[in-house]
């Protein structure tokens, strides 16, 4: 469940961004008056600025959601602890040095 839910928070983000910046500023209008052909997009004159600004919103919306649910999720996990403490116990100190009883080997001796 965790999973699906980071996947389409992921999605929602790039979408996010990517819409964000496909839209034009408020000061583009006055240079597609100039000839410049940014008015006549695949959307018309305001129709595109309609459409990017409502999906930016759809997404936004989506990206709170998830953001709200994944902070659920994880705040109400079985397992409880640190993840330094988790750590720290599943790694146990390894020592290559001989203890004091055990007899040196050759491999110990320096050649």
């Amino acid at each position: 469940m965790e999973t699906i839910v980071t996947v389409i928070h992921v999605i929602a983000a790039l979408g996010v961004v990517g819409l964000v910046l496909l839209q034009h500023g408020k000061g583009a209008d006055m240079g597609a008056a100039f000839g410049s052909g940014a008015s006549g997009s695949l959307f018309g004159v305001s129709g595109s600025s309609n459409f990017m600004s409502r999906a930016t919103a759809v997404c936004v919306a989506i990206f709170f959601v998830t953001s709200m649910s994944l902070a659920y999720l994880t705040s109400h996990r079985s397992e409880q602890g640190s993840v330094v403490q988790k750590s720290v116990v599943k790694s146990a100190p390894v020592s290559n040095t001989p203890k004091a009883d055990e007899p040196a080997s050759a491999k110990d001796v320096p050649q």
